[in-house]
């Protein structure tokens, strides 16, 4: 048995042998026929528009510092493909509301992408300096501008309020300053900070100005999501009206007395806890205490 079995060996590992060798062949040849050229990317520097403006005040775009500053932030913004798309989808439900609130106050509707530039129009954006909301006031300065802020409710969440209290903030600086694009630079870094140094600088002219680098940028960044958000179609930025997301048909509610539970209440209303979170994000705990003689409005989704 053993001469047997020594024979069937080398037999089977002589043909397994060939077969490779053959396969390899094979591939080899398989390879040289249909050899495929690499792939290669190539990645190209946004062009910058031709001329732009902010709230119809022009920018200097022509001016070597102006058009590097800008290239800057829309080279960078441009390649953030997902996060471009993303605003889209929601700039569909939030910048008709954003819109209306500019224009009941008097502010210019460019104003609406500063909205972008501070929280992404996310209502529950949060800096590390504590900001939070669509147009990032703090806890402190948020009740100066109609916006309470408790254990039960914070209106920095609620687009309506805290756009109304963003345009109060920019009449004020624009007054004080003398054009949109210095207001919207204080925004950043404060109207004191701002008249400051363009006391010592002599000039009150944004583009003028040397600034904490952030507030250097912060027009730039501005101008970018309007530029971007404009054109978005021509420049790549494909969106479906089924892919957008939609402004959610809803119903107010005014409440003029206290509710000790959110979610019995939202059951009430033929909704859910969730979707009334959801939807008024301003609602921060799980009842609501409705001070004598006040009311608040709470969206319910239509049945």
């Amino acid at each position: 048995m053993k001469p047997l079995l020594s024979n069937t060996l080398y037999f089977t590992a002589g043909g397994l042998a060939a077969v490779l060798l053959l396969g390899q062949f094979a591939f080899n040849d398989n390879r040289k026929g249909n050899k495929e050229e690499p792939i290669v990317y190539e990645w190209h520097t946004p062009q910058l528009p031709k001329r732009i403006s902010f709230a119809g005040e022009k920018v200097p775009i022509q001016r070597w510092d102006v058009k590097e500053r800008f290239d800057r932030e829309l080279l960078f913004n441009s390649y953030s493909q997902a996060n471009i798309l993303y605003i889209l989808k929601l700039a569909n439900r939030y910048f008709p509301v954003i819109e209306e609130r500019l224009k009941a106050n008097g502010v210019p509707d460019d104003f609406k992408y500063m909205a972008v530039a501070e929280s992404n129009l996310q209502s529950g954006a949060r800096s590390r300096s504590g900001a939070i909301g669509f147009w990032q006031f703090m806890s402190d300065t948020a009740p100066e501008y109609n916006m309470p802020v408790n254990n039960q409710v914070d209106f920095r969440y609620d687009v309506v309020r805290s756009t109304d209290a963003a345009c109060k903030y920019l009449k004020q600086a624009y007054v004080k300053l003398g054009s949109w694009t210095a207001a919207a630079a204080s925004y950043n870094c404060g109207q004191n900070g701002y008249s400051s140094q363009a006391a010592y600088q002599k000039t009150n002219n944004y583009y003028d100005l040397l600034l904490p680098e952030e507030t250097n940028r912060y027009i730039f960044r501005i101008l970018t999501f309007k530029h971007l958000m404009e054109n978005a179609e021509e420049l790549g930025y494909k969106l479906s009206e089924d892919e957008k997301y939609h402004v959610i048909p809803s119903r107010t509610v005014t409440i003029d007395s206290s509710i000790s539970n959110l979610a019995q209440f939202a059951l009430d209303n033929g909704t859910t806890y969730k979707i009334l979170k959801l939807m008024n994000p301003w609602l921060r705990d799980r009842d609501l205490t409705v001070p004598k003689g006040n009311t608040y409005n709470i969206l319910i989704p239509e049945k």
